[in-house]
């Protein structure tokens, strides 16, 4: 099945108000009319305090402008950069800092950071590696470049060691180990820390943001709401919390319930479009608009966002556009199982396409990786991965154990009810797989070759062939009817349905003369006359196969019409054309 993943928080390390510049505009008493207003310099500690970088920077570039000191003004300005989104400002900065004799070798861990907000994580870790361990920053900041690294080992040193060389029970090296518990998609672990902090600091709001986005990643997305609401009940225009109530609304409803929720953000942005100002934002757009605008957007954010290219991957996939789905996937390392779910399904889709053996079993490896581990073998991505697993395997009853296990939750799912459709159906629980291929709401799916032939044959081999020949009727005519026509008269006439296997023989007959279909519909036609014998069909159905046979330029079908079934007719009174 393929979802489409709406991204629940910001990147580490990354600014919600990335390269937004907002003019200050502090507010004092009014003069009274005739008098001048008495103009007062801004001061810096309120622009920190409202989290108003961009009029902190240009209080601190004013007076670097005019010459004024401020103590540390440039570690200040340096720091305002940062928080706003402008990293290579703030690194030049520090250089800056550090081309003075004598300069803190601080500095070196704060230019660390500006390296990893930009990606840019082996220069991160040679940069901290010179500076001091001093507040625990140095191993925060070095524990999360080994996990972008995938350094294993050196994780362990920082999670292990004691402080100055590893992380502490500090709330800073506590959120850092929490960050990373999410990062690698433990977030049972990840919701013990933060709620632990929580008791402790029930003062720190953002605590119960963090606590959301796990209960989020749990699927407790009512939960998640209900922690979140007591943030944005101090701060209704956060970006981070009003996302991440859309996300939820997404999960719970649609997007159009999400994206009514983003109006608050709108309402309150004084720049007129807050999409613009928010990558987060213009990203789950796309999302909750189910791909509109992919290509516009998507490509863009990439190197950011890393849900971006998953959702870009998936829009290809929804447009059957399997080759540049693959093209993005083929370079994919999957970390998480989300990640090995969609590579599997680019793999099976390609390897489906191709007919190519190495790409499906590369996906059924991947799916099997997923349903087998021990954190998702009893959740429904986990048992949808090993239903997909044993479907490439072929082997359907185990497919249906699994499918039948999460049946309920997907009630009114086209994917879901294809796969388990096909699956009962290749199990020969037919009565079963009619009822879920029905259920199918989908115009395209249902005009599927493939699901026309399966549910031709379901109705067959469940002794409605009328349903299947009326399935046929409907069909226009293509290169795929006559495969159709083979289907319904070879099942038909192995399931003993003559009539009908006699019917489809004929139009294959007048399609191409082939010897074949006048022998099969011939001996369909005596199948049918031996059932009105035994009394087991009506004399009608006998009176339109003579008329079919009539069709046939055949010394055999005229000797059987004459000789036997007409004197078989005259001896019991049956009309015959």
């Amino acid at each position: 099945a393929q979802v489409i993943f709406a991204r629940a928080m910001i990147r580490p390390g990354s600014a919600v108000k990335k390269n937004k510049k907002q003019a200050p505009s502090p507010k004092g008493p009014r003069a009274a009319p005739g008098k001048k207003a008495e103009l007062k310099k801004p001061d810096l500690k309120d622009f920190i305090d409202n989290k108003d970088y961009a009029g902190a920077i240009a209080l601190l570039e004013f007076e670097r402008r005019a010459r004024e000191t401020r103590g540390n003004s440039l570690m200040w300005l340096a720091f305002a950069y940062f928080h706003n989104g402008e990293y290579r400002k703030a690194m030049g900065l520090y250089d800056e800092l550090m081309g003075k004799p004598g300069y803190d070798q601080a500095l070196h861990v704060y230019k660390a950071c500006c390296l990893y907000a930009l990606c840019e994580y082996e220069s991160a870790r040679e940069e901290a590696e010179k500076g001091p361990y001093a507040d625990g920053l140095k191993v925060r900041i070095l524990f999360h470049v080994a996990h972008k690294l995938n350094d294993e080992q050196e994780m362990m040193k920082y999670h292990e060691h004691s402080p100055p060389e590893g992380l502490g029970d500090s709330i800073e090296d506590q959120l850092c180990l929490a960050a990373i518990q999410y990062l690698r998609a433990h977030y049972q672990d990840a919701t013990d820390v933060y709620k632990r902090l929580l008791l402790e600091n029930r003062d720190n709001l953002a605590l119960n943001v963090y606590v959301a986005m796990c209960y989020y990643k749990l699927d407790y997305y009512d939960v998640g709401l209900e922690i979140l609401q007591v943030y944005l009940a101090q701060e209704p225009t956060s970006v981070t919390a009003v996302n991440l109530k859309a996300c939820s609304h997404y999960q719970l409803y649609n997007g159009k319930a999400a994206e009514a929720e983003l109006k608050v953000l709108q309402n309150a942005s004084t720049s007129g479009d807050i999409y613009q100002d928010h990558d987060l934002l213009r990203h789950n757009l796309v999302v909750f608009r189910n791909g509109e605008n992919a290509l516009q957007v998507l490509p863009h954010l990439m190197e950011t966002i890393p849900e971006a290219k998953l959702n870009l991957i998936l829009y290809y996939l929804r447009r059957e556009e399997v080759t540049d789905a693959f093209a993005l996937t083929k370079d994919l390392e999957p970390t998480v199982p989300r990640e090995y779910i969609l590579k599997g399904v680019v793999y099976a889709a390609l390897g489906q396409q191709t007919g190519s053996l190495e790409h499906l079993k590369m996906a059924q490896q991947l799916f099997q990786l997923v349903g087998a581990s021990a954190s998702e073998c009893d959740t429904i991505p986990g048992r949808q991965s090993m239903a997909s697993c044993f479907m490439l395997l072929r082997q359907y009853e185990d497919v249906l154990v699994y499918l039948k296990s999460i049946k309920a939750y997907f009630p009114n799912d086209d994917d879901f009810n294809w796969n388990y459709g096909l699956a009962c159906a290749a199990a020969h629980d037919y009565r079963e797989a009619i009822e879920a291929l029905l259920m199918v709401q989908s115009e395209r799916y249902r005009s599927e070759f493939t699901y026309i032939t399966w549910l031709a044959r379901c109705y067959i081999m469940n002794n409605e062939p009328q349903r299947a020949w009326e399935t046929y009727s409907r069909v226009e005519t293509s290169n795929d009817t006559v495969n159709l026509l083979q289907l319904i008269a070879n099942d038909c006439y192995k399931m003993g349905h003559f009539y009908f296997a006699c019917k489809a023989f004929d139009v294959l007959e007048r399609i191409d003369p082939d010897p074949e279909f006048s022998d099969g519909k011939r001996g369909a036609a005596i199948g049918v006359f031996q059932k009105v014998v035994a009394k087991q069909e009506s004399t009608d159905k006998l009176q339109e196969v003579v008329r079919l046979l009539r069709n046939t330029n055949n010394p055999q079908t005229e000797y059987m019409v004459n000789r036997v079934i007409r004197k078989w007719a005259q001896e019991n009174r049956v009309q015959l054309p």
